[in-house]
């Protein structure tokens, strides 16, 4: 599959969606890094994401970093994205693998550890806009949730997934991200979070072939929605 963004928005203009497929974004920084499959996820799904939200910049001269700057194994992990959501990326100790989690996950958020995440916008029209706040879980996506929810005060959905293969190879990537906009209604609210419990295994459902358009469907079920965008 190859890497794409796909952006939407919800008829009623309630809702703003982007998701991206990453795989071969993720594998590439991979092989760059030599990153072991615990830095392989924790940098994959911080591309994904910075890669979205760059995308989602009003201004083409405009850039976006995120830096997380977490006290486990992993130490910093750092991505950086222009407004097509054109993303590279680094991480401190690429080398880092621990054990599964109990229910088979990799278990990113003890790699990431306490720390912060730091967001940087530059519009290239002036002084960057930055901002920072303390991590939620190290998960990620979780992070930018509650970026989002403190930060800027947006109600935001995040789910991103890397599935890591045998070989230690990115067999699959990609991510999601949806925003309430003002006024939002509440049989809305109702929808997406009801819809966003069917997203926690986002990155089996990459893995299975789901493109983005599809993934959209799930986050947004039973909501009228038109694709805007779509990227390569």
């Amino acid at each position: 599959m190859q890497d794409q963004i796909v952006r939407a928005m919800t008829r009623d203009g309630f809702v703003k969606a982007v998701a991206v497929s990453s795989t071969g974004i993720v594998e590439r920084a991979r092989q760059i890094h030599k990153t072991l499959p615990t830095a392989t996820a924790a940098l994959g799904r911080l591309l994904s994401a910075c890669s979205m939200i760059g995308n989602m910049q009003k201004t083409e001269k405009g850039s976006l970093t995120l830096q997380i700057k977490g006290g486990g194994p992993l130490g910093t992990v750092l991505a950086v994205s222009d407004w097509k959501g054109y993303v590279r990326g680094y991480i401190q100790n690429p080398d880092v693998d621990l054990p599964l989690k109990p229910n088979g996950k990799l278990d990113v958020g003890s790699a990431v550890g306490p720390g912060m995440l730091n967001v940087v916008r530059d519009s290239g029209d002036g002084e960057p806009y930055s901002g920072s706040v303390a991590l939620v879980s190290g998960e990620i996506a979780e992070d930018i949730t509650g970026y989002y929810a403190e930060s800027e005060q947006v109600p935001t959905l995040c789910a991103l997934g890397v599935l890591v293969d045998t070989d230690h190879s990115c067999k699959a990537a990609g991510g999601l991200l949806v925003q309430l906009l003002p006024f939002a209604d509440e049989e809305t609210i109702t929808l997406i979070e009801r819809n966003a419990a069917d997203l926690s295994h986002i990155s089996t459902m990459i893995g299975s072939g789901m493109d983005n358009k599809a993934i959209a469907d799930v986050a947004l079920r039973d909501i009228p929605y038109d694709v805007f965008d779509e990227l390569d």
